[in-house]
């Protein structure tokens, strides 16, 4: 049976939720083809815990950990991080140079992904619609009237390179504009300053399966708070609907520029990305390579409705990712 190691936890506010993404993939693995390892990769330690929930360190030269008499080395990384180390690029080059298949998208474009700059400039080119937006780092010296004469008002302040809404805020009025910036400075270095996009919003999953893209139902969200926020996503505080309630030619829409999205970012493994749809026009949000699977999560509600088991799902990307590594 291949080891596979289910990397949980991560660097940032994220690690909560990924630690529930990394039970249910630990609970739906089969046992017939694969022995899996909850592996915990947290700033002060890397280690794997067993049954008992006791603690063996991970050898960071190899990935490898020491159980009694006997060295274990792993087949493949199931990757369950959200945020930082896990879906910026970062651990999936750390893996690369070790040879060991992991889940998800190559290092280089889960760099490119998580990097809202990045993956919005490229998206642009493409003819993918967006929001008007600015970009900002730390250093830059920036002229509030400038920007809202860009963006308008009201606008959304959002972390370069973070996940779950965290550090994100909307703005009304030109008063609150600063502090909404050291709002996200505190998440990252560099920011974001989008305008508002009137609409319904959505969440569409699309994966590779089975040597197929597939496009999942979509998600319509209707957050009771003032946008989609971490509060919304995680504590209930939203309504999401699965199959959105959209005519079919607008549904068809939506997909097409999803699966376009994905072939554009060159992406492999399950990706879930968030759009408004602006007079029945999609225009791209964000994209998240390692998207939730606890419970609560959207991903696995839109592939129940399609029919499409967890056990099946991930055994899909493990197989797929140990083919692609042998390919190299």
């Amino acid at each position: 049976m291949k080891k596979i190691a289910v990397i949980m936890g991560g660097y940032t506010k994220e690690s909560a939720i990924s630690l529930e993404s990394g039970k249910v993939v630990y609970e739906n693995l089969c046992r017939k083809e694969f022995e899996p390892y909850k592996v915990y990769i947290f700033k002060e330690k890397w280690f794997m815990k067993d049954e008992n929930d006791k603690e063996y360190p991970i050898d960071k030269c190899d990935f490898s950990i020491n159980v009694g008499i006997s060295r274990i080395q792993f087949d493949c990384v199931f990757n369950a991080i959200h945020g930082t180390p896990g879906e910026d690029g970062i651990l999936q080059a750390y893996f690369e140079l070790l040879n060991i298949p992991y889940t998800g998208c190559n290092f280089n474009h889960a760099n490119m992904t998580f990097n809202k700059m990045y993956c919005l400039t490229l998206l642009k080119h493409f003819g993918i619609n967006t929001a008007v937006s600015i970009f900002l780092n730390r250093n830059q010296i920036f002229c509030e009237e400038k920007i809202l004469k860009k963006v308008g008002l009201p606008c959304f302040v959002k972390p370069n390179r973070s996940g779950s809404s965290l550090g994100i805020s909307k703005v009304y009025e030109k008063k609150d504009l600063f502090n909404a910036v050291k709002k996200a400075f505190k998440e990252d270095e560099e920011i974001i300053i989008e305008s508002f996009l009137e609409g319904r919003e959505v969440s569409v999953g699309v994966f590779s399966f089975k040597n197929e893209i597939l496009v999942l139902p979509i998600t319509e969200i209707i957050s009771q708070n003032d946008f989609f926020d971490f509060e919304s996503k995680y504590s209930g505080k939203s309504q999401e609907i699965t199959p959105a309630k959209f005519s079919q030619k607008i549904k068809n829409r939506i997909q097409k520029v999803a699966k376009k999205v994905y072939n554009y970012l060159n992406l492999s493994g399950i990706s879930r990305a968030e759009y408004i749809i602006v007079n029945g026009k999609p225009f791209f949000l964000e994209i998240n390579t390692v998207p939730g699977l606890s419970e609560e999560s959207i991903f696995p509600k839109q592939l129940k409705i399609a029919g499409i088991s967890l056990s099946d799902l991930f055994k899909n990307s493990i197989n797929y990712s140990i083919e692609k590594m042998k390919k190299k």
